[in-house]
């Protein structure tokens, strides 16, 4: 059997590939919306993908399997379990707790797992040319290392109310009935590991067993103990800040996401063809790194670095429902550029149109921002801290309003429009998108200077009783 674990540092999500080397027939699931990481490593095989599916409707990123279904003519499974308001709405083959998909010797079988999401389906993988038993667990966003999928992010994120209570209460029949009574040796192998908003404690090694599970995982005496209300009281408690594009997430992916196929050439534009363009005809996202934007930016660009959470803040900053216009990326050459727009394609932003290799002969102005000493002078100033809740709860400046960086464009009418609005993360990476995609919104927002870091050291050192 060839078992290939893909996994996205990005998003912290994982997907798989999974083939028989005696019929050279393959499977992936859960891909990304990106078919040649696939088909390249299938062809290094010698191997054929033949079926495609998916662990349940996701949230936090723009499922990749209708695309690489059509790509290679796979037969696509869905699951058909859970509710009616969380069914698929394409045509796929259908999956329900029990079903099987042979692929040469080996077997997936469908386990439902509600909890995390109503349809949500884990797989147990057979073997067959080794044993009869199963002896891996895609496990999705059902069961993490070290954690379980949060049951609330219908709530949070895509219209529901009160769902949180019924998902923990599933959460808790799925460990004991579906997970629990696994032998210890099954390996798991989840959808998602540390970074994701898709529980609050991720592990961040790859994959476990049931029997790790059952053992050190934070929920485990709770179900040796069969107490539900501890669990779920455990569980709700301390969820990190669902970014609110996840929403779109959802229903995109309950829809089908729109297929890609081959995608056209990008144009290379000058700057002069940008002049008195940028964000009033198009978008321009400055990839640079943070210290290089801070010295000069064209007005109205969007701060987006070229990093490893370059998907995640692109996913907050911007919202192709509402806003479709064409998106010029600043890359070093055409290839660089390729590589941005598939990786935008995983959270659906998909209106790329070209790219510039420099900003020579646009107008360069430092974005605005505050120091510390000006900022301890202002009388009664809008403060927003754009980090996580915990963060905010760990330490914050006292009038604050939090807001996480993946909600703020979507709660603009809790800003004032008339006043500075002066915003901080912990050490100004997040503060700086946030800046740019308020002040391209036309918010006069301005970033305070070190963050929370520099004003708690500031605070601490006012502390200090001279000897």
């Amino acid at each position: 059997m060839l078992f290939k674990h893909f996994y996205d540092e990005d998003l912290a999500q994982g997907s798989y590939l999974i083939g028989c080397q005696v019929t050279g027939e393959a499977i992936v699931v859960d891909a990304w919306r990106e078919p040649a990481f696939y088909l390249e490593e299938a062809n290094r095989n010698g191997m054929k993908i033949i079926a495609v599916t998916e662990t349940h409707i996701h949230a936090d990123f723009l499922s990749g399997s209708r695309e690489l279904a059509s790509a290679t003519s796979a037969k696509l499974y869905l699951s058909d379990e859970g509710d009616v308001d969380w069914k698929y709405g394409f045509d796929a083959l259908k999956l329900y707790d029990g079903s099987e998909i042979k692929i040469g010797n080996i077997t997936l079988k469908a386990v439902h797992t509600p909890g995390h999401t109503p349809e949500h389906l884990s797989f147990l993988i057979t073997d067959g040319a080794a044993t009869n038993e199963p002896g891996f667990y895609l496990t999705g966003d059902f069961v993490f290392v070290g954690d379980v999928g949060r049951p609330d992010l219908l709530d949070e994120a895509a219209g529901a109310v009160d769902t949180r209570f019924a998902g923990a209460k599933q959460l808790f029949e799925s460990l004991k009935h579906k997970f629990l009574s696994l032998p210890d040796y099954v390996q798991v192998w989840p959808g998602h590991g540390a970074g994701s908003s898709c529980g609050k404690a991720l592990g961040a090694v790859a994959s476990t067993t049931v029997g790790y599970e059952r053992r050190f995982a934070w929920w485990a005496d709770y179900l040796a103990k069969n107490d539900e209300a501890g669990f779920i009281k455990a569980l709700l408690e301390g969820q990190p800040d669902a970014p609110l594009y996840f929403g779109r997430m959802k229903r995109q992916n309950k829809a089908g996401a729109a297929l890609l196929g081959k995608r056209p050439v990008l144009k290379e534009f000058t700057t002069s063809e940008l002049k008195d363009r940028i964000n009033k005809e198009v978008i321009l996202i400055d990839t640079r790194n943070r210290n290089d934007y801070l010295k000069g930016a064209v007005t109205g660009s969007l701060h987006i670095p070229d990093s490893k959470r370059f998907i995640t803040y692109a996913s907050y900053v911007i919202e192709p429902e509402k806003d479709s216009r064409p998106i010029i990326l600043l890359a070093a050459n055409e290839s660089e550029a390729k590589r941005l727009r598939s990786r935008l394609s995983f959270v659906g932003i998909d209106n790329v149109v070209g790219y510039v290799t420099s900003l020579e002969g646009l107008t360069l102005e430092p974005p605005p921002t505050l120091s510390l000493e000006a900022f301890e002078k202002l009388d009664s100033p809008f403060v927003l801290d754009v980090r996580t809740l915990t963060e905010y709860e760990a330490g914050h400046i006292e009038t604050a309003k939090q807001l996480h960086i993946g909600r703020v464009l979507y709660k603009l009418g809790e800003l004032p429009k008339n006043e500075p609005i002066i915003t901080h993360c912990q050490s100004g990476v997040r503060a700086t998108v946030a800046v740019s995609a308020l002040r391209a919104a036309g918010y006069n927002a301005v970033e305070l200077e070190g963050s929370y870091a520099t004003y708690a050291k500031a605070q601490k050192q006012k502390e200090v009783v001279p000897a």
